[in-house]
Formats: structure tokens, sequence, C-alpha cells
């Protein structure tokens, strides 16, 4: 079945549907891993988001239930070079195109994946559309123009977690808290409070395997809350859209890190850099893939690390925040670290379950700087 991509500054390729019809639109991106579709697919922090493949051969080894980041698919659309239809792997349990259209989502191939990667690589990370029914390039550009750009986007309420629950047996459970506020830890590790603004699975396996024990909460818990559940720590989550835009989250995090030691990742680390007083700049075509070089400027270790953001921190001008890790690429800021508070975070995935493992370290990091603070 004819498809049609169409970008808001005209750019234009066809393809074909490999879902069905549809017609949808969003932010297109690119990523740059040649694994881990699945991982890609269902992280909260795509949604919005159209994406791209660079690798040119997408579902060979279709869909394992081991593989889920959440609960479903996030992203907008996928778009790829070429579609296995016939996956071999032992884990598979279905093919690639089942998995999409089991959560309505559109998949696209056969479209010159190289040069849209090209495209945004020059021109950066734009609004496009996908249409099976509008074939009109002309026509599918206006309805383009027409989709909110992804910078000014608060898309955190989509995905986050609306009720409080713990990791147990390998996944979440809804927990309750006692009348007075506490919560009965289970004593399986440090009790570490985690804001869930749109978290990938494999990061809470990641932390009861560095000795946390992991409680999850809605980002309208408040810091009084936090305090009342007899937490040592807080870990604040990856997730989607412009962090510049939640400002009651910000307000909550410049609370709880004069009350806890705080560490956090992707856009934990956003939102700690802007309650530290910096700011947030949009990217021009973002950091997606699993083979993005960064320096760790506390050891001069440089690791491949696995990434996913459209936005970066900026510290010109703060006061008692230093540089703990710097993208070698651009030289952007990967982490921080706050100079007499006990607050650090890095913008990477450490957690990256496709690999690459270099950044794991940073699990264990996270729990030394909790156990000395609260020592």
């Amino acid at each position: 079945m004819k498809a049609l991509l169409v970008l808001e500054d005209g750019f234009a390729l066809e393809g074909r549907s490999f879902t069905g019809d549809f017609e949808t639109g969003g932010e297109v991106i690119f990523t740059t891993g040649m694994t881990g579709y699945q991982e890609v697919l269902t992280d909260p922090s795509y949604y919005g988001q159209m994406v791209c493949m660079t690798y040119p051969l997408v579902g060979n080894y279709g869909i394992s239930h081991n593989d889920m980041e959440s609960a479903r698919v996030h992203c907008s659309a996928f778009l790829v070079k070429e579609c296995c239809k016939k996956p071999s792997n032992w884990q598979s349990v279905m093919t690639l195109p089942q998995f999409l259209q089991k959560y309505d989502t559109p998949g696209m191939e056969g479209l010159d994946t190289r040069a849209l990667t090209r495209h945004l690589r020059c021109h950066g990370a734009m609004r496009g559309m996908i249409s099976t029914e509008e074939l009109d390039p002309a026509a599918l550009r206006a309805k383009v123009l027409e989709q909110p750009t992804m910078k000014g986007r608060n898309l955190v309420p989509f995905v986050a977690a609306t009720k409080v629950y713990t990791w147990r047996d390998n996944q979440p459970q809804e927990v309750c808290l006692n009348l007075d506020g506490t919560y009965a830890w289970q004593g399986t590790g440090v009790p570490l409070l985690v804001y869930d603004f749109g978290i990938k699975w494999n990061i809470l396996r990641c932390l009861c395997s560095a000795g946390f024990e992991p409680l999850a909460v809605p980002p309208s818990f408040t810091a009084q809350e936090a305090r009342g559940t007899g937490a040592k720590g807080i870990f604040l989550s990856n997730g989607p859209g412009d962090p510049a835009t939640l400002t009651a989250e910000i307000s909550l995090v410049r609370e709880l890190v004069g009350m806890f030691p705080v560490t956090g990742i992707c856009l934990g680390h956003q939102l700690l850099g802007h309650a530290l007083g910096g700011r947030t700049d949009k990217l021009k075509f973002g950091h997606h893939g699993c083979n993005h070089p960064v320096k760790d400027l506390t050891s001069g270790r440089i690791e491949i690390s696995s990434q996913n953001h459209g936005f970066h921190v900026v510290l010109d001008g703060v006061h008692d925040v230093i540089p703990t890790h710097v993208n070698l690429n651009d030289n952007t800021l990967e982490g921080l670290r706050h100079t007499t508070l006990p607050v650090m975070s890095v913008q990477y995935h450490p957690e990256a379950a496709a690999g690459p493992h270099d950044g794991q370290y940073l699990f264990e990091r996270f729990r030394r700087l909790v156990c000395e603070a609260t020592a």
C-alpha cells in the first residue's frame, strides 16, 4: 500500500505501509542503533515522535516479552528501509508488523532512510506527517504545518505514572502507602523514591541490581509526601517533551534538592539543570542511538553511550554546579554534580538494555552518593 512522508519544509519521500491505512504526524527524528528497535518503540521518551531507523533491515529478530521498556508502544510512527516479516529468534512471540498493529502504530517502509537522515542532519529535526490517504505532497504539507512543534510541548502527562508502584518479580506492582503516608519498605535495598515521568523499565531493574529498593511515584507527589515515605534518596526518570514547560516539576525538584540526595537520568537531568539555575536548549537533530562517545571528566574515561534526547542542559553562569560528563561529538553537557549538595545526574542512558553497558557504573555511583549523604 503506497504511503507518503512530507516534512514541514516540503521534503517528501514515497514508501509503503506495512501496518495498514494511516495518517499521523509528529516530530521526525532518526536513531542510529543497529539493534534495540523494540526498546526504541516502547521507550516513553519517544512519545510524539516519528522514528526513522538508520540501519536498513529492521524486525529480523521479532518481538520478545523480555525486551519491553514499558507496557506499550509510544512513538507516533516507525520509518524503516525494509521491514522483516519473517523473524528468526527463539524468543520471538510476534512479528514487528503485528506488534505495531497491536498498538495502532503506523509503520512505513521502502522510503530512502539515508536521504531522510541526511536531510534531518542538515536541516534539523522537524514536524512531519505520513499518510496512505493523502498522497498529494502540497496538501499533506499543509496538514504538517498545523501540527505543534516539540519545543513548548509538555508530554509528560501522556506517559507518566498515575499511581504508586514498586518493581517486584520483574514487573511493576501497584502498592499502597500507610494512612500516615509512610511506606512499608521490604528491606531489599536502600529506600529510593523514583519520580516516574515516563521511565524505562530497565532503569528500575538496574536500580534494584545496584542495591536500591525503588518506590515509583507520579510527578504530582509532593516534597512533603516524599519525606513522609521514609525514602533515603530521590531518583528523577527520563521522559518526553520540552523540559522547560514542566514548571511545577522544576519547582518540586528545587524543593527536593534541599531535602534529599537527588540523582536523575535524561529528563530528570534536565529538570535538575533548571532547578539549579540552568536552562535547556533544543538540539539541532538530537542525540538518538547506541554509539555516542562521552567523556567522564572525573576519571578521563571515554564511554560509548546510548542516548535519546532532543534538548540539552546549559549551565552558563550557574554557581556551585560543575560538569562531570561531556559529549565528544558536539561538546554538550552529559552530566553534572553540585559542589556542596548530594546531587548528580547524567543526560545519557547507563541502563541501555541493548547496549552499550559502559555507563552502568553510574548506578553504583548513585548508591554511594545516597549512602554517604545519609550515613
